[in-house]
């Protein structure tokens, strides 16, 4: 499959393709891809299309052991400047990309400091979930993970705005309208990470940072460090002090406050899980909703999101999109993977219409049996009537994916499968049989939506633009030269 990661993601309760005897290319498999030409033999990248990233020279062939893949030096790509915060294991410094002149936050992780297996195990899944809630709105975005001899290198999108906790420090004072406010956004990130199967279980003001200095600035979560996806817990000892605690209401600021500001914090604490207040309840408690009115729209489920955005792209772009989900490394699927093993309740490596209704139920996610049913259909590429592991990932993972040039260059050179630098309608035709998901539609008809320059072909600057139409995240300056179908 071209130039894909090597790396090997293989579906859960499965055995690695080692183990099945075969090579492993990738960690999702597309059909016969034994047969197109391996890297070394392709074309070069066209100049639109060359990744030019500065790291390519500063690899080791010898992989680190927090991260699992060959060692960086993260200084050959960014420099560093003024220290911006100090935890426990690591360093935050403010970055700047030496290509791009971008900057960003780089927490370093000293590997001195991950004195055992567990420290090394919470390191790599604090990559693994910010990998996982990438693109949401209102939680830091990792922009990329590195690992050389002495540290581990997050690096972060910048929040100029600092910690929550210095402006409230600053400020010296919030009204219970003003606290409400702010925690009604806290428990929406809250409500996100629950949607997309993860627990923070840090939060405190010094965790949300604001992302800029104005007054309304957004607000957004970091440090996932004591972060887990979610599971059936069986460590009983647990917060046993918690769940012993008692809360006095008694000392300063209580007496002073609400009647109604007590009542949610008494139901958020409840040593009793099934008593206890979910997300979604909180946002509708009477001391929280905004104006006295719970919000008439829906909360977001990101999961919904991206299966309702994958079944609105055509064919062709889905096919790309699963060529794209077999170049993507363990550490950015594994919250995928972990959520499909959620919803597939009997280990049968599959999703049936009735487990996708009752995972989205799970997340708090209300919708109609018709819709449950449309969105099967259109992550169920084979229609065979369940969704596989290959098939979630890739209606499920996040756009920006596609934002990377390496991954759209390898899914225009698994279409382009002689190197002649276009895609023919033949080329298309095939492998869209390959994954049989023919479009039902004449070829010619969906070649001619993507085709700019009416050749009756598709080039790379035409593919990059089919593949970025309609998707927000995605940046690029590739001209669109015409309305096109996603």
């Amino acid at each position: 499959m071209g130039n894909c990661c090597p790396r090997g993601n293989t579906a859960p309760n499965e055995p690695s393709d080692d183990q099945k005897g075969g090579i492993s290319t990738s960690g999702i498999n597309a059909p016969n891809s034994s047969t197109h030409k391996p890297e070394s033999s392709t074309r070069a990248l066209p100049p639109s299309a060359s990744p030019a990233r500065a790291d390519k020279k500063s690899k080791s062939t010898q992989n680190g052991p927090v991260l699992g893949r060959p060692m960086e030096d993260v200084k050959s790509i960014y420099s560093f400047g003024k220290e911006l915060g100090r935890g426990q294991f690591g360093v935050t410094h403010l970055v700047t990309h030496r290509q791009s002149g971008e900057q960003f936050a780089c927490k370093t992780i000293a590997k001195r400091k991950l004195v055992n297996k567990e420290d090394i195990e919470d390191v790599r899944r604090e990559v693994q979930i910010m990998h996982h809630l990438t693109g949401q709105p209102n939680i830091v975005e990792l922009k990329g993970a590195y690992e050389d001899k002495h540290s581990v290198h997050l690096i972060m999108e910048l929040c100029a705005g600092g910690e929550l906790f210095d402006r409230i420090i600053a400020k010296g004072h919030f009204s219970e309208r003003a606290a409400a406010s702010l925690l009604r956004t806290i428990v929406q990130i809250v409500h996100t990470c629950h949607s997309m199967g993860v627990i923070h279980r840090d939060l405190k003001p010094e965790n949300f940072l604001l992302l800029n200095k104005d007054e309304n600035s957004p607000l957004k979560a970091t440090d996932f460090g004591l972060s887990v996806f979610y599971k059936s817990e069986t460590e009983h000892g647990i917060f046993n002090a918690i769940l012993r605690g008692h809360i006095d209401f008694t000392t300063d600021p209580w007496p002073s406050l609400s009647p109604q500001a007590k009542d949610l914090v008494k139901r958020m604490l409840n040593s009793d899980p099934k008593q206890r207040l979910t997300a979604y309840q909180v946002l509708n408690h009477p001391w929280i909703k905004e104006d006295g009115e719970a919000p008439d729209t829906p909360l977001d489920n990101a999961v919904l999101d991206r299966l309702k955005q994958f079944r609105a792209m055509n064919k062709f772009k889905k096919v790309a999109l699963r060529v794209i989900a077999g170049c993507l490394s363990e550490e950015e699927i594994m919250g995928l993977k972990e959520m499909f093993k959620s919803m597939d309740t009997d280990n049968s490596g599959t999703i049936t219409l009735e487990e996708l209704k009752q995972g989205m139920a799970k997340q708090g996610t209300k919708i109609s049996e018709m819709e449950v049913k449309q969105l099967m259909e259109a992550a169920d590429a084979d229609g065979n009537g369940t969704i596989d592991y290959e098939e979630f990932i890739t209606a499920t993972m996040h756009m920006n994916r596609m934002d990377r040039e390496e991954h759209l260059y390898t899914a225009f050179q698994y279409f382009d499968k002689d190197n002649s630098g276009y895609i023919t309608m033949e080329e298309l035709e095939q492998a869209l049989q390959e994954f049989g998901m023919q479009d039902g539609r004449d070829i010619k008809e969906i070649v001619s939506e993507v085709d700019g320059d009416n050749d009756g072909r598709i080039n790379y600057e035409e593919f990059v633009a089919m593949m970025k139409k309609g998707n927000p995240e995605a940046g690029g300056n590739f001209k669109k030269r015409r309305s096109m179908a996603i």
